[in-house]
């Protein structure tokens, strides 16, 4: 589906109270200052000053000078220091951005000069007010890298085996067509009342099972094309009006989701325990890094929302102890800690996390757990 909206913002008020309660776990290696580049995210930087990135809110909330510290930009600088025994960070804005944070009533945005904008603000003695022009400059870091979650924040998605088997199918295609694509018509089954003029198609993916039972958790709903109703029936005409890959009969129709999507949260550990294994990773790739998608086996059943951060766990191999008096001793080697991620997207019984921070390389059915 479309992302409509995406708006990345720290919401302070939605972390535990008994976060708070914890001692703030200062980096030992951080700097003194750091100045904020390009492509740099608040995770990022919460990471050179703390142990827990978490806890970054509340480091800034010991200067109550800083009026909007989750508004940082490229070009500003943070400084660290102690102040009565407690940790906190000052911020010196660069000059360049400085200049649009002064108080006017009149402000000049990208659309006013490309309309033409004729009418501005005047003194009481009918003199024309100066007005602050924004300009890109104006963009604050995100919070995460947005781009890397962005096409998974509303497809594919997980569904259940009914979701998915009662889903109306494409029978077949307007035309002599053995696949469609943008432009051209599919008829549909069972679309007599639409939900909604937008449908996405979608084709079974992966199954999604849980490595310690064996029970389904779920199943990969792949994101195939858009597609908008021009006449409701059995079958129903629908016209495809964008393709991520080519249109087969057989693929599944489901109403496009409309909400908004927004990400208002700053990322926290689980107010509960949670010990879950990666159990997939998407977009392609074989090797689980930086800002890969992986797919948990744990879900909003289980606890988990949006924004919760867990830490993952490197299996330990088992071996052969050559000097065991025992014979075929077996040793389990420790769990190593591997990285770090982050849940942005949960579904009933698994969960889509972005992968915030490695260690070490990270494969399937590593172990996912609280911090």
């Amino acid at each position: 589906m479309v992302l409509r909206t995406l708006f990345v913002l720290m919401n302070f008020s939605l972390i535990s109270i008994n976060i708070w309660a914890e001692e703030i776990q200062i980096n030992p290696t951080h700097p003194d200052q750091y100045t904020v580049v390009k492509g740099d995210t608040l995770w990022d930087i919460s990471g050179k000053f703390l142990n827990r990135p978490w806890q970054w809110p509340e480091l800034w909330n010991n200067n109550a000078q800083i009026k909007n510290p989750q508004l940082i930009y490229p070009g500003d600088t943070i400084y660290f220091s102690i102040v009565n025994g407690s940790p906190q960070l000052d911020l010196s804005r660069n000059a360049q951005q400085a200049q649009y944070e002064v108080d006017s009533s009149c402000v000049l945005g990208e659309d006013d000069v490309k309309n033409g904008r004729t009418r501005f603000a005047v003194s009481k003695t009918g003199k024309l007010l100066p007005c602050i022009r924004e300009t890109l400059i104006k963009q604050a870091i995100n919070l995460i890298p947005t781009e890397s979650i962005a096409q998974f924040l509303t497809s594919p998605k997980v569904v259940t085996e009914n979701e998915l088997n009662n889903a109306p199918y494409i029978i077949d295609f307007a035309g002599e067509h053995l696949i469609a694509g943008a432009g051209d018509k599919v008829y549909v089954r069972s679309i007599t009342q639409p939900e909604s003029r937008s449908y996405t198609i979608y084709r079974a993916g992966d199954t999604y099972v849980s490595p310690d039972t064996g029970e389904i958790l779920g199943y990969d709903a792949k994101y195939i094309a858009d597609t908008i109703v021009q006449q409701p029936g059995d079958p129903a005409t629908l016209t495809i009006t964008k393709s991520n890959s080519e249109v087969r009969k057989g693929d599944r129709a489901m109403p496009k989701n409309e909400d908004e999507v927004t990400l208002n949260y700053f990322p926290r550990p689980p107010e509960k325990s949670i010990n879950g294994s990666v159990i997939s990773v998407l977009g392609g790739v074989s090797q689980i890094g930086l800002y890969n998608i992986v797919v948990i086996d744990k879900g909003s059943k289980d606890g988990i929302l949006a924004g919760h951060e867990l830490t993952i766990y490197r299996t330990g191999k088992s071996i052969n102890d050559p000097y065991s008096t025992i014979k075929n001793d077996v040793v389990k080697l420790p769990d190593e800690i591997a990285g770090t991620l982050m849940v942005f997207r949960p579904f009933e019984r698994v969960s889509y996390a972005l992968v915030m921070k490695t260690t070490q390389a990270i494969h399937i059915l590593d172990k996912v757990k609280t911090p």
